[in-house]
């Protein structure tokens, strides 16, 4: 079976709010693509093997999210 992020697809929105203060947060895209220049253009699934979180496991794509109202930037597990 293979699992897909529904986010990076466009199948669906990205609708999380800020753990500090509830308002709406703007999807900043995949936590491994911020690693190094080349990281957008590894195979994913490889990435997760190498960014500390239990995500490939629990079939997970962490999403970078930043408020602007209080300028908050924290992670968000989208379920694939």
């Amino acid at each position: 079976m293979e699992y897909v992020c529904p986010i990076c697809n466009g199948l669906e929105e990205l609708k999380s709010v800020c753990s500090s203060c509830g308002n709406r947060v703007e999807d900043k895209g995949r936590l491994m693509d911020y690693y190094d220049d080349y990281s957008p253009y590894m195979p994913i699934e490889q990435m997760k093997l190498e960014d500390g979180y239990e995500d490939l496991a629990k079939h997970l794509c962490p999403h970078v999210v930043y408020c602007e109202s209080c300028l908050v930037e924290e992670v968000v597990f989208i379920k694939e």
